[in-house]
């Protein structure tokens, strides 16, 4: 493996750190500023939605520069961003640096994946993209637990000044470790060939069923604490511990599906998102035993992520010829899924169906992702066959 890798790795684990981290502080940062819970609640929902903008707006802004330069400017945003949520003297202020850490957040791993693909074989372009992933799996795994712990005895201060070490560290692995990237491209890229990208219907499928495939998994995580306690009946101080399990699960799921998706991607994400379909419905239906939940946990988070590297590379490969803002894009579709899984899951709680019921209909968002991707590769294999007839037709022709 390319040690670049374990650079772009890092910015992504300090990266998810700073998006998952603050779910643990909430109450210490609520208390601090005197807000409420539901406007201390915006540090989460705004950076969602900066990391839609950015995944977009950023990219499309950085299209004709240097990647590797970008990633090394995006992770000084980063630290910006962290170090003004450091020493914010208001809760305005920490907002503000929450979003400007989230707008190079999309662009960085949308960027990020084009670097990885780039640095390795044809062949193993979906497992480097797994590899820069990685990172955000293990901050699920190790640092949001050990981020909220170092919060909570230190104060939620010190868990962003932590974060800001680590992109410093992530900057210098950049600056060292990511080969040069100009030598990768023959002209430089411009806005026109990357929008260009977007008249493939291939990658406009392919952001549906990034929206659809994760974030079925996502509305089901949303509201999985309630789960585990009023459903399961865990303790509540065993949450986090469970917690860690899912995150366990993202780790694998996210190596297993980087591997299957270099071997064959469009059997991978079918399978995948078939298994996940029945785990969600499985879980949700034995969701009241204990020993079945812990199964599906783990399991839902392994097959929810391991969709990831596999759906990166789709539309990547769709966009082969400018797949910079299409990678973007994609980040960004994650997003929107992430926000449509949990809007979906609490209108189904606010119906009155039950805690269990985002996990049914993260099922059949899941199901719809599904139905959306064996179309499309149906479609897509429809073309191929037609493109053959032409060159046969051609070459019988010129022969003639």
């Amino acid at each position: 493996m390319p040690v670049g890798l374990l650079a772009l790795a890092l910015g992504g684990f300090g990266i998810g750190l700073t998006e998952f981290v603050i779910m643990g502080l909430l109450p210490e940062v609520a208390a601090d500023f005197g807000v409420t819970e539901s406007v201390a609640g915006y540090l989460i929902s705004g950076y969602a939605l900066a990391v839609a903008v950015g995944g977009i707006a950023v990219t499309a802004a950085v299209i004709r520069f240097d990647r590797k330069r970008v990633l090394m400017s995006l992770m000084v945003l980063f630290i910006g961003g962290n170090l003004l949520s450091a020493t914010a003297a208001s809760y305005d202020m920490l907002l503000a640096g929450r979003i400007l850490a989230a707008l190079c957040h999309g662009a960085f791993f949308g960027i990020g994946a084009v670097v990885a693909a780039d640095m390795v074989a044809p062949a193993k372009r979906a497992g480097a993209i797994a590899a820069m992933f990685a990172g955000l799996t293990i901050a699920n795994v190790l640092g949001v637990p050990f981020g909220t712990f170092l919060g909570q005895q230190f104060g939620w201060r010190s868990t962003f000044w932590a974060i800001t070490i680590i992109g410093v560290i992530a900057l210098a692995g950049i600056a060292i470790l990511v080969p040069d990237t100009k030598t990768h491209h023959r002209e430089t890229p411009s806005l026109r060939t990357e929008i260009a990208a977007f008249r493939s219907s291939q990658v406009w499928l392919s952001i549906v069923i990034t929206i659809l495939g994760f974030g079925g998994m996502f509305g089901a995580f949303t509201y999985i604490a309630y789960t585990l306690t009023d459903v399961s009946g865990f303790a509540s101080a065993t949450v986090p511990w469970l917690l860690v399990l899912f995150g366990v699960g993202l780790f694998i799921g996210n190596y297993a599906g980087g591997k299957a998706a270099d071997r064959a991607l469009a059997p991978t994400l079918i399978v995948i998102l078939a298994a996940l379909a029945v785990i969600l419905v499985a879980f949700a239906s034995t969701a009241g035993n204990q020993v079945m939940t812990v199964a599906s946990l783990i399991l839902m988070g392994a097959f929810g992520f391991a969709t990831v590297p596999g759906l990166q590379m789709r539309i990547m490969n769709f966009a082969s010829t400018a797949p910079t803002l299409a990678s973007g894009a994609n980040i960004a579709a994650f997003n929107i899924g992430n926000a449509l899984g949990a809007w979906i899951g609490g209108l189904t709680i606010a119906a009155g169906l039950g805690y269990t019921s985002p996990i049914w209909a993260g099922a059949v968002v899941t199901v719809a992702g599904l139905a959306v991707l064996v179309y499309a590769t149906a479609r897509h294999r429809s073309a191929l066959k037609r493109a053959d007839v032409v060159d046969v037709d051609h070459a019988t022709q010129v022969a003639s």
